[in-house]
C-alpha cells in the first residue's frame, strides 16, 4: 500500500513523525507537508504565487518533501507532481495538534488535505490530538490511528 502522508502542523512536526513511525508497517510512506505551520487555513489553495518544494530528512530515516504551500496544496503536488509515477492507495492527514471538533472541522488544514483526498477518489483520513495537561506526546495517538 502506497500512503501519502500530510499535515498542517508542519513537515517537523511530533504528530506527522509519530504518524509515519507507526504506518510503515501498513505499506510504503510519502510525505509532503507544508515547511510551517499552516493550521486554521481551511482549504485554501495557493494560485498567485510560485510554490517552493524541497526533499528533506524529517527524522531519521524519515525523509519527504516540505512545501511552501498549504496542506490542500500539498495534497495536489504529491498526487499529481512529486509522488504521480507512485500508485497512492490512500491519504492520511495528522496527527493535528489539537481536537478538530465541531464546527473546527471547516477551519482545520488537516481535515481540509483529507478532503482534497476524497476529491481525487481516494479513502483519506484525518487525525487529530486533544492535548490534556500539556501531554504532548503522540506515540499513543499513532497507535491507535492504524489499529
Amino acid at each position: 500500500m502506497n500512503i501519502l502522508l500530510t499535515n498542517d502542523d508542519g513537515v517537523f512536526a511530533d504528530g506527522i513523525i509519530s504518524l509515519a513511525k507507526e504506518l510503515k508497517s501498513m505499506g510504503n510512506i510519502f510525505i509532503i507537508a507544508p515547511d510551517s505551520e499552516r493550521s486554521s487555513i481551511s482549504h485554501a489553495i495557493t494560485l498567485n504565487h510560485p510554490l517552493r518544494i524541497n526533499k528533506t530528512i524529517i527524522d531519521n530515516n524519515i525523509f519527504g518533501f516540505s512545501s511552501s504551500g498549504t496542506p490542500a496544496d500539498c495534497v495536489i503536488l504529491g498526487l499529481r507532481g512529486i509522488f504521480k509515477n507512485n500508485k497512492i492507495d490512500c491519504v492520511v492527514s495528522g496527527i493535528n495538534h489539537g481536537a478538530n471538533l465541531g464546527e473546527d472541522v471547516v477551519y482545520s488544514g488537516t481535515v481540509s488535505a483529507a478532503f482534497e483526498g476524497c476529491i481525487f477518489n481516494l479513502p483519506s483520513f484525518a487525525f487529530s490530538k486533544r492535548i490534556i495537561n500539556n501531554d504532548l506526546s503522540f506515540s499513543d495517538a499513532s497507535l491507535l490511528s492504524v489499529k
